[in-house]
This record gives structure tokens, sequence and C-alpha cells, in this order.
């Protein structure tokens, strides 16, 4: 008799909800909306992959009800447009997620903050102080570096017919990059000084890909959160005092050799991130505090790390797929740069066709085929329905730039500048949080 009652229940809410749901014109959302979950038992792993084969069926504008949030679905360059274009204002804010509140220092960084002025001061920074093109420049050496040394470590493999691990090798090379420019340090490979605070720095990188980057479906659901999904929670917040005392450590090193420093040594004019960010919280001690830089710190990590090397792996992996195009890569290079040096960034220029395979590569294998989630702060309309406010927002970039409709031609990009062609092509985002790292990301990709 239950059971009878219960299906009874969940039938008549889902056609109730399924009416509703026409009458407000809202977006097209997917029969049966259950109760509790909602539309939880549709999603499956990939994520992105799931959600286009959705969007096939139900159009490229849907709403999906995850546990308790209202999620929006865009899958196509006209859906994105009227989101990070139109109603870009309206999207620019951050849903409050699990990741935010532990890693995000309860939605105050730069990734997860709120729009707002805090928001705008923290871009401005990332812009002007951190990412720009000068501070950029002034840090090229480091970066050239540690292409030469991964380079000088494969060729001295002892057996030259083994296979690379080139996942862990191009990470390793950008945990390098992004650390020695951050904090003046390395932690993986040789030359590594400090030992014991390199390996306490890889553990935590570990941790924080395999507990950072998991999806807690609790999150979405209250009752689910109640009767079994805390454990995350604790792992986040353990995580989080992890990489606070690491980084904090490394803030108090700076401040006591700026103590000892010449300020006119060739060490303080190639000042690394956190130096500069300190320089900063001389002027406003009370704005640039020691979690304010830890914050930006982390987020660089977090963003510029996994994501840049994984680009490179599938652009390593098309070019051994294509043998033809491997050759005209490497001929474009014999041409531009020789076979007596290595490739240096004032060469990216005169190689065309390299930039062409990249921006293939990033909108084949985007590194985040769905862009962070953005949430609406007000009610607005996409394509021609009604969005409420506090509705999640996913633009499936996946989809989007796979779309045959908008994608007919092999070697489409010759003659494109930069990375983006409207909202077909967007792989660092667009509009107001469109992603800060994409000057330091051209340089590498």
């Amino acid at each position: 008799m239950f059971l009878a009652y219960f299906f009874l229940f969940t039938a008549s809410y889902a056609v109730l909800r399924h009416l509703i749901h026409k009458v407000r014109n809202l977006p097209p959302s997917p029969f049966p909306t259950l109760p509790v979950i909602g539309h939880l038992y549709l999603l499956k792993k990939p994520l992105h992959r799931t959600l286009k084969a959705i969007a096939a069926r139900h159009g490229s504008v849907l709403l999906l009800q995850f546990g308790s949030r209202r999620v929006l679905i865009v899958s196509s360059p006209s859906a994105a447009e009227d989101c990070l274009n139109k109603n870009d204002t309206v999207f620019a804010n951050r849903p409050h997620l699990l990741a935010g509140k532990y890693l995000g220092y309860n939605y105050t960084s730069l990734a997860w903050s709120s729009y707002g002025d805090h928001w705008r001061n923290l871009r401005r920074i990332a812009s002007l102080e951190i990412l720009s093109t000068h501070r950029l420049n002034c840090l090229a050496g480091i970066r050239a570096n540690e292409v030469a040394a991964l380079v000088r470590r494969l060729a001295r493999k002892d057996d030259p017919t083994l296979p690379v691990d080139l996942k862990t090798a191009l990470f390793e090379l950008m945990m390098n990059v992004l650390m020695r420019m951050i904090a003046g340090k390395r932690y993986y490979g040789e030359n590594v000084e400090e030992v014991e605070e390199a390996k306490s720095f890889r553990e935590i990188v570990t941790e924080t890909f395999r507990i950072g980057g998991a999806t807690n479906i609790g999150e979405f659901s209250p009752f689910l959160r109640k009767i079994g999904f805390k454990g995350v929670e604790k792992e986040l917040q353990e995580l989080q005092r992890k990489r606070d005392s690491f980084m904090q450590s490394l803030i108090e090193r700076h401040k006591k050799e700026a103590e000892e420093e010449d300020p006119n040594s060739e060490g303080a004019k190639n000042k690394t991130l956190i130096q500069v960010l300190l320089s900063l919280q001389e002027t406003e001690p009370d704005y640039y505090k020691d979690i304010f830089i830890r914050s930006i710190m982390l987020v660089l990590l977090a963003a510029g790390t996994d994501t840049s090397a994984a680009t490179l792996e599938w652009a390593m992996s098309l070019l051994l797929n294509y043998p033809e195009v491997l050759k005209k890569t490497q001929a474009e290079i014999d041409v531009a740069v020789g076979s007596s040096r290595l490739v240096n960034e004032s060469d990216l220029a005169g190689l065309p066709y390299l930039h062409c395979i990249i921006k293939e590569t990033l909108r084949m294998y985007p590194a985040g085929p769905l862009l962070l989630p953005h949430e609406s702060s007000v009610e607005c309309d996409v394509g021609g329905h009604r969005v409420p406010r506090g509705t999640m927002l996913l633009v499936n970039l996946y989809s989007i730039q796979r779309d045959p409709k908008y994608w007919p031609e092999p070697e489409r990009f010759e003659g494109m500048e930069g990375v983006r062609d409207g909202h077909k092509m967007m792989p660092f985002g667009a509009g107001r949080r469109g992603c800060p790292r994409e000057n330091l990301a051209s340089l590498w990709i």
C-alpha cells in the first residue's frame, strides 16, 4: 500500500510540476522531475557529454533540477551570448558550492567571490599587478628555464625507447613555473633545494585535485546531505587547513627576506608574485591581509596547472595521431627557428600553423568542458524563456565547440587572431567572469 501511495505521489508531483513549468514560461525541462532528487537520476560521468546528449533531445536551453537547485544548461552560441553578453551582469555571481566555501575562503576568492566591489578589486589586481604583459615578460626567464630543464631531462633518458609519462612531466613543468613565479621555488624534478618542503607541497597538490575536483551530490539536496554526505566537507576543511598553513609559511619567509634584502639588488627588481602582493600590503595593510595573498596564490595554482598541462598533452596526442600535421608543424619551426636552439616565446608570432593546432586543441578538448558555474542575481530572459533569480548556469563549452553546424571546415583557424570566435569559441570563458589567466596561457598554448 505504501509503495502505491508513493508512486501516485511521485507521478502527481511530476505532472503538476511539468504543467506549472509550462505556464511560467520556464525553459524546457526533461520529464519527469522527481521529488528530492529532481533530474539527478539522468546524470552520468562525464557530465558534459551527458548534458550534450540531453540537449540534443530537448534543446539548447534547458532548465534542470539538481536536487533543490535550479540549473540552466546552455549549449549554443546564441544562448551563451544571451547569458554572457546580454545578461553578463546578471550572471556575474557564483553559486555557493562547498568548494567555494572551504577552498574559496568562504566565497571571497577571485574564483568564488560574488560580483561587486571586492571582486572588481581582485580582478584589477590579477590583471594589472600579477598577470599583466609587463609582469609576465619580467618572469619570462623562469618559463624558458623550466622548459629547457624538461627537454634536457627527456634527452638524458637511459632508454629512449621507453614511453614517457607526458601528463606527469607537463604537470610538473607547469607547477614549477607557477611556484617559481609565485614564490621563487621549484618542487618537482631536479635541483629541489628543500626536499621535505617539496614533499609536503606535492602531497597537498595531489590531495587538492583528488578532493577539490570531486562532485558532492549532497550539496544539491539538504536531505541527502544529512543522511551521509558529510565526509567531503570534513576533507575539504582539513585540506584547506594544510593549504593555508603551507602558503602562510611562504609569506612569512618572504617577509623575513624583505627585511634583510638590499632594495637595489637584482632579486628586488625581479619580484615574485608574493613580493608584489606584500608591497601592496605595505600601502593598505587593512585590505591586503595575508589571507588575501594566500587566496590569490591558491587561485593561480588551481587555475594554471592541470588545465595547461592537459591542453598541452592533448595537443601532443593529436599531433602523434596525425603525422602529416606533425610534419607540417616541424617544417614551419625549422624555417622560422631552425634546429640549433629551442623555440622562444618571441618566436611564437611567426608560427601561425602551430597556433592553429593549439586553437583546434582548445576547441576539441577545452580544459573546462563546462565553464565554471554562474548564478543569476535577478530574473532574466534567455532564449525567450524566463529564468528565475538564483538559477545556476552551466555553459556546455564541449557541446558548443563540437557542433558541426558551427565548425564545418578543417584548418578553420588560419588567419584568425586570438583564441575566441564570438561565443562559438571561448575556452577561457567570456564576459566579466572570463578567465584573467588568458594572457599567461597564450604564452604556453
